[in-house]
């Protein structure tokens, strides 16, 4: 199937399209369930290269999702009138957001106000850009079913990671340079479930690449983002810490609202949460995509939605964030 050739005839068709109702059904004919791009995916292992077929899929899925999206057309409006005839009721004042979908937004809004964009991308990777395009180690542990969730072994898997969705950006932006984006999601790893893990969990990842970015710039943002949302008093610091996709790496710690720091079973008596991870992207991340580090650099960092959102209302179970037991009213969140 020539990929290139369905990018074409679908782009002319949205491009042409002149309502929301046109442009939907373009979307469920290409995208829907038993959509063009589902059954191009079920192809996968017959292809010649599998794998490139996959990562090639892959792009022109994103590709088209973003132009559908931005299409925007204007509502249409009909001149009703409604008619009640001795009618006496009121709707009762009933759900209200997940509270990791309303962390996620807080902070869409912070990225928003310093220029970020907000960016997306499949679950379903391919392990070059869950692993080895973020520098990972061929027999790296974190590559075994141990802790990755396999699709197909060993090219196919759910994300372990957002910064799954780095890969791409930088990739798909290399041209495109300078890079402010953000991206909430949700990852999957073979993990036993406790007070303070579960096997499918959130994260949010920023990455700026730009000339002369620093360690500085980094640490500023991490630091206006806790206090953005937990308030000038929070308390944070920054380890030193190694993840293979960045050099140097830190990990920001929170102090646990638990326990204010005295330690107790949710910070496991370390009187600290860590929050998530963050560093200098590695120079080899940015050459596999294209981007020459001798001009450019950048930062990344990922947090754990979940425990940013278990600070906020102080939920000390993230059990609790994945069952239908969220008892809280609309303006308690």
């Amino acid at each position: 199937m020539d990929l290139n050739q369905i990018k074409i005839d679908y782009t002319n068709k949205i491009n042409k399209t002149e309502n929301s109702a046109d442009l939907e059904l373009i979307r469920i004919e290409l995208l829907g369930r038993n959509g063009k791009i589902n059954k191009l995916f079920s192809e996968i292992k017959t292809a010649e290269n599998p794998k490139e077929y996959g990562a090639n899929l892959n792009l022109l899925k994103n590709d088209l999702e973003n132009l559908i999206k931005s299409k925007n057309f204007a509502p249409v409006t009909r001149n009703l009138k409604l008619v009640t005839h001795n009618s006496q009721f009121s709707l009762p004042k009933i759900g209200h957001l997940h509270p990791i979908t309303i962390t996620e937004r807080q902070l869409n809004e912070v990225f928003a106000k310093l220029g970020f964009s907000i960016y997306n991308s499949p679950e379903i990777v391919t392990s070059e850009y869950n692993f080895k395009r973020l520098n990972v180690p061929e027999n790296h542990p974190a590559m075994d079913m141990q802790d990755t969730l396999y699709i197909q072994e060993p090219n196919y898997l759910l994300r372990t990671q957002t910064s799954t969705i780095e890969s791409y950006l930088l990739q798909n932006e290399s041209k495109n340079l300078p890079i402010r984006a953000a991206f909430p999601g949700s990852v999957y790893r073979n993990e036993k479930v406790n007070r303070s893990n579960h096997f499918v969990f959130h994260q949010y990842q920023a990455v700026v690449v730009d000339k002369g970015i620093t360690m500085k710039d980094l640490i500023g943002t991490m630091d206006l983002m806790f206090k953005t949302l937990y308030g000038p008093k929070v308390i944070v610091r920054y380890r030193c810490k190694y993840y293979p996709e960045v050099e140097p790496g830190v990990g920001p710690d929170m102090q646990c609202f638990n326990c204010q720091g005295t330690g107790c079973t949710l910070c496991k008596y370390a009187g600290w949460i860590e929050m998530g991870g963050a560093g200098m992207i590695h120079p080899k991340v940015l050459t596999m995509a294209g981007i020459d580090p001798t001009i450019y650099s950048g930062f990344a960092f990922g947090m754990g939605l979940d425990r940013w959102t278990m600070v906020q209302k102080n939920i000390t179970d993230i059990r609790t964030l994945m069952g239908g037991n969220l008892a809280y009213k609309p303006n308690e969140l």
